[in-house]
């Protein structure tokens, strides 16, 4: 792509022009695997101890993107540049943090290779009935490589047993991987995934759950395909019954609430959100969403207000550094897993260390084409 020398995410501040339309398609990377149904596939038991790749299942950094980049194609008043004010006020809605400052340079990775960028995308359900909200359902390392070819995403299973780091320089402690969020928030959290990948993280994007009933709302509801019958366990208790269901939002958030029900747990509870997420932007791509300003405003505010990224992303700049993407072009990847256990009275997900250590060097050397071109089943 051409904006891969100058590149909008290093020069956050800078000013673009105002954008004007691109409908290129983009190409699939190489070695991509991809169900030519295109339907999300459900990640594998912990126990399989290998990674899946999946065409359109856990589109957290997709779906922050898309704050900015519907509005793109958005033109008020039939000017490009009154579409790009408006982006830019949808922008401002997005609250910024400051990650960075309190990690120890000395403990972080070196970046290998500067014009790739790496984000670790957290989601969490801060309206879960069963928990308290302390702690992510979703952690994800997405990579974006150099010529912004391509978007990978690795999730990290919520109980996978590390090392947290001591912020001090200890020693650490043994745990799962979202207990360094429960006690040291995101800063300890990014720290935590970078002691575990070796990967050098440079933005976060932080996204609440339960801010989807209203996104889901804002594009009129989505069509789910329900895998088996079951009741939830939560208030009003819905029915769920195996098929095509049609959800509006309380309902699709109460459907990725459920967990008790499976035998995998929170493994199909993932795969739900991943399922939401992923009918999400079809049904905002294909409903003519964008010829409605209404609609179009309802839907890019409420998915802004469920969005939380660190002081130096610029949603705006990255969405028109990677205008050419296309769903073609991410794939999604399970963290290599070597089955689950009981660790300090504590049902947890044991990483495969060589499998996951030759997955993440491909990350830190942006050669995760590469790697997918000899495990294009993602194993």
């Amino acid at each position: 792509m051409s904006d891969a020398v100058s590149d909008p995410m290093v020069e956050a501040n800078a000013t673009p022009e105002a954008p004007t339309p691109d409908d290129t398609a983009g190409s699939p990377p190489a070695g991509t695997a991809a169900s030519p149904s295109g339907k999300v596939a459900g990640p594998p038991p912990a126990s399989a101890g290998q990674p899946t790749t999946r065409r359109r299942g856990g589109r957290w950094l997709r779906l922050a993107l898309l704050v900015v980049g519907l509005s793109l194609l958005l033109v008020v008043g039939g000017t490009a540049t009154a579409g790009w004010l408006y982006a830019r006020s949808v922008e401002s809605h997005v609250d910024k943090v400051e990650i960075f400052t309190a990690l120890p340079e000395a403990q972080r990775p070196v970046k290998a290779v500067e014009q790739a960028r790496n984000f670790l995308i957290v989601g969490s359900d801060s309206r879960d009935p069963d928990t308290s909200g302390s702690r992510t359902d979703t952690i994800i390392l997405a990579h974006l490589p150099a010529d912004r070819s391509a978007v990978q995403m690795i999730s990290i299973p919520r109980d996978t047993w590390v090392r947290v780091p001591d912020p001090d320089g200890g020693d650490g402690r043994q745990d799962k991987i979202n207990s360094a969020y429960a006690t040291g928030g995101t800063p300890l959290l990014v720290q935590t995934v970078e002691a575990f990948t070796g990967v050098r993280i440079d933005h976060v994007v932080l996204i609440d759950f339960a801010g989807f009933a209203e996104i889901i709302d804002a594009v009129g509801g989505i069509e789910l395909a329900v895998d088996e019958s079951f009741t939830s366990v939560h208030p009003p208790y819905r029915q769920f019954t195996a098929g095509l269901q049609q959800m509006d939002g309380d309902t699709a958030l109460d459907y990725a609430r459920q967990r008790k029900q499976f035998a995998d747990g929170d493994f199909t509870r993932v795969r739900h959100q991943q399922e939401i997420i992923a009918a999400v932007l079809d049904q905002a791509s294909g409903s003519g969403l964008l010829t409605s300003p209404g609609r179009l405003d309802d839907f890019l505010r409420a998915t802004a207000d469920a969005v939380t990224v660190d002081e130096g992303t610029s949603v705006f700049d990255t969405v028109w550094t990677l205008r050419q993407l296309r769903s073609t072009d991410l794939t999604m990847l399970t963290s290599p897993s070597a089955g689950t256990g009981q660790q300090a009275g504590q049902s947890v997900v044991f990483p495969d260390d060589a499998a996951a250590a030759d997955l993440y060097a491909a990350v830190r050397a942006d050669t995760v084409d590469d790697w997918l071109r000899e495990h294009p089943t993602g194993s």
